[in-house]
């Protein structure tokens, strides 16, 4: 997946959790899962960002 592709992801993601906790509130456990979906895909984007980085410095 491209870096592009996996922010598009994370923005879509986290347009739903706004909506689940306007609809649910902060605490439900939907609100919750979604947040944990979404650190998920945040964690990933900066491991990947900086995987990327350490290998541009590695071939330089």
């Amino acid at each position: 997946m491209s870096k592009q592709e996996l922010l598009q992801i994370i923005e879509k993601k986290r347009a739903e959790l706004i909506d689940i906790v306007l609809k649910n509130g902060l605490n439900s456990t939907i609100s919750l899962k979604y947040s944990q979906e979404l650190d998920k895909l945040l964690t990933q984007y900066i491991r990947d960002d900086h995987d990327s980085k350490n290998n541009k410095q590695a071939c330089s």
